[in-house]
This record gives C-alpha cells, structure tokens and sequence, in this order.
C-alpha cells in the first residue's frame, strides 16, 4: 500500500477520480479546455493539501470540493457568469410529461450554462455524480432543505427550457410558461 502523500498515493488518486471529476468540471464550467484546467487545478491543489485529506475513504467529495472552490473563484475572478433569478418560480413542481423526450446533450449543456452556480452543482453532483442530498449539502455547507429546493427549482428551470409543451395544454387555452417568465 502506498505511503499517503507520496507519489504513488497520488497518481493512485488521479487514476481513481480523474474521470467524475473531469466531467464534474466540464458540467459546470461547459467547456472540455475549461474542464481540463480546473481537473488539473484540482489535483494540483490536492497534492499539495494531501496532509488535509483526514480520511482517504472520502477523497472523492474533497477533491470535488477543490474542483468546486477552484471554478467559484474562477468565475468571481472573471465575472462573466450571468445572473438568473429563480426567486419567483414556484416550488410546486409541474407535473411531468408521460414520457421525457429524448434531450440533446449541446442544448442540455447550454441550459445548465444559463443557471445560476448556486442552482447548477447540486443539479451535476446529483444527476451526474449520484452524490445524495446530504453529501451535496455537506459539499456545499448547506442544510438539506436548502439543497432539496434548489434541485427543484433547477429541475423546473431546465425542465422549462428543454421540455416543449404538451398539446393538451396548448389546447385548454392557458399559454404555457416560458423559462424566461418570471425569471
């Protein structure tokens, strides 16, 4: 077994979370260029916090955390994020069509861009990195609530940009909502 903090423990830890953390990276930032830097920040960063890592059994929700400081500083060093308010959607969620249409990956990507940061990691980390509730609220040093509403208010945001609207509504004279309506 290799020594912690000696370069077999790492390259074992980059073997091991390289994959989920890359694309951890690439959801929240859109763009593989973007995703191989934060990837590699990450585990620049974690080698070199390697003493901090208390529990090796938990190595993977701390390098997410370290992918996940990394891009927050990233984006508040550029500015460029836009700001959506999710603020006025209600919490109800709509009921789902009978069968969900099959998405495109690049519309899907660019619906999870226009989120805000707040909305969109506990989205990825539990759709596409199958963290639970408490593990993202941990993640985010948030209560479970709070992360429970954001993923529904997420889940109706994009449900709203990437859904059409079903005939049947169309047709009982109500106009459907916009993602942008109330927003």
């Amino acid at each position: 077994m290799a020594k912690p903090g000696s370069p077999q423990a790492i390259q074992q830890l980059v073997e091991d979370h390289y994959v989920p953390l890359y694309r951890y990276a690439y959801r929240l930032s859109g763009s593989s260029a973007d995703a191989e830097d934060l990837t590699q920040e990450a585990f620049c960063k974690a080698q070199l916090n390697f003493g901090q890592l208390r529990d090796p059994a938990r190595a993977k929700p701390w390098l997410f955390r370290i992918l996940r400081n990394a891009y927050l500083h990233r984006v508040r060093a550029e500015r460029r994020q836009p700001c959506v308010s999710l603020e006025s959607l209600g919490d109800l969620a709509e009921p789902m069509p009978a069968a969900l249409p099959d998405i495109d990956p690049e519309r899907l990507q660019q619906a999870l861009n226009e989120l805000p940061e707040m909305f969109r990691t506990p989205i990825i980390l539990y759709y596409f990195e199958d963290f639970g509730y408490r593990e993202i609220a941990e993640q985010m040093d948030l209560p479970i609530g709070t992360v429970m509403s954001r993923l529904a208010r997420a889940k109706a945001f994009l449900r709203a940009r990437l859904v059409e609207p079903d005939a049947s509504v169309l047709a009982n004279g109500r106009a459907p909502r916009r993602a942008t309506d109330g927003l």
